[in-house]
């Protein structure tokens, strides 16, 4: 990774966002034998923000429509445009936001009032589907320009879409003309088991943003992988749109030798095989610990959801708010040499994907010992 920066500070710094480029050519190719379906034009940024803001631009310039729908546990960034997107309190501060963003919930399986017990996955797929479709009657399905989505969400709580659900609103906006845009900047490039989320149900959306997994952060860079019949709008029609940096040579020769290395070391493999002893060892903490309510991954991609009460499900800590529990738990994990995200009542397992099980269960004895802390707050086991 470094001696390809260096290469590329010898060769080229710079060059304008309309200059050709050896570098982008090469990552173009090596992006696009990845992408699913015929995703195979990108439009660089630097960052994931800035890739849902352009994917904004592309869905409303595309099909004239302006409404777009979102869900509520869902985070997109911090710019204008991807933060009135963002469904949690994040946006809070920077309401009224950009015009047409509409909500709906999430197919959060552990807390959504849709899920009965027993229900397959099939059966709560629908229901939250219908959902959408009663979301849409109301809206209009004809004034909706895009469905923005994290494929699998990331901050709020790793919500794993259940079998049927992503084929679905595939048809759904194929029905009405919308476009299906999936943000994978987390999820995206291996963090799931599979090159990117969307490959585990074999859906190809028309637009997918990525950011983060594209350099491992050695260089900042985001993409919008677009469809062809998007990508041959914007030949005939001015894209209303622009980075100085976009496609800046540093940040590209990252992402080629980035790719290269994910590949050669078969780090999506790894966290495939990896996610799976995760998940082992996430079950172990369940059935040990009566604060953790539920744990789900999929692949490297983990959160572990801790409660005061498992019949309730009374979260550790508030939606929008922090606890005592929490914080402490979060402090003896960075004692002990973890750093872990927390937040909200949930306990992120997202290792790197070169992690080792070795490495893993290492860690997992950290966390089973810390969740001694959690497990004094329950109020009922």
């Amino acid at each position: 990774m470094i001696d390809a920066i260096k290469r590329q500070a010898e060769e080229l710094v710079y060059a304008g966002p309309s200059m050709a480029s050896r570098v982008r050519a090469e990552i173009g190719r090596e992006l696009a034998a990845l992408t699913p379906g015929d995703l195979n034009k990108f439009f660089f940024t630097l960052g994931g923000a800035e890739a849902n803001e352009n994917a904004i631009k592309m869905a409303r310039a595309f099909t004239g429509r302006q409404k777009i729908l979102a869900r509520y546990r869902s985070y997109h960034g911090a710019t204008a445009g991807a933060i009135t997107l963002t469904g949690d309190q994040r946006r809070w501060a920077n309401e009224p936001g950009i015009s047409g963003v509409i909500r709906t919930f999430d197919p959060y399986k552990y807390r959504s009032p849709l899920y009965q017990a027993g229900d397959s996955d099939e059966v709560f797929a629908r229901k939250c589907l219908d959902q959408i479709e009663e979301t849409l009657m109301y809206e209009g399905p004809q004034t909706v320009a895009a469905i923005f989505i994290e494929t699998v969400t990331g901050t709020n709580g790793i919500i794993i879409p259940p079998n049927g659900y992503l084929p679905g609103l595939r048809e759904i906006c194929d029905r009405h003309g919308i476009l299906l845009i999936c943000d994978e900047v987390m999820a995206g490039l291996g963090r799931t088991g599979a090159w990117f989320a969307v490959d585990h149900w074999n859906v190809v959306p028309d637009i997918i943003t990525l950011a983060k997994g594209l350099t491992s952060a050695y260089m900042p860079l985001g993409a919008v992988a677009i469809s062809e019949k998007i990508y041959d709008y914007f030949r005939k029609n001015v894209f209303y749109g622009g980075l100085t940096y976009s496609a800046h040579p540093m940040s590209l020769a990252a992402a080629v030798a980035n790719l290269r290395v994910l590949k050669e070391d078969d780090l999506v493999g790894n966290s495939q095989r990896m996610g799976a002893v995760m998940a082992h060892l996430m079950e172990s903490l369940k059935a040990k610990h009566p604060s953790v309510g539920d744990v789900r991954n999929i692949g490297l991609f983990g959160a572990i959801e801790l409660v005061k009460n498992r019949q309730t499900k009374e979260p550790m800590a508030s939606y929008a708010g922090a606890s005592p529990e929490m914080a402490r738990l979060g402090a003896f994990l960075k004692e002990h040499g973890v750093y872990a995200f927390t937040w909200r009542n949930l306990l992120h397992t997202n290792p790197p994907l070169c992690t080792t099980e070795a490495q893993l269960r290492e860690v997992f004895e950290i966390i089973d010992a810390g969740l001694a802390i959690t497990d004094e707050a329950v109020t009922n086991q």
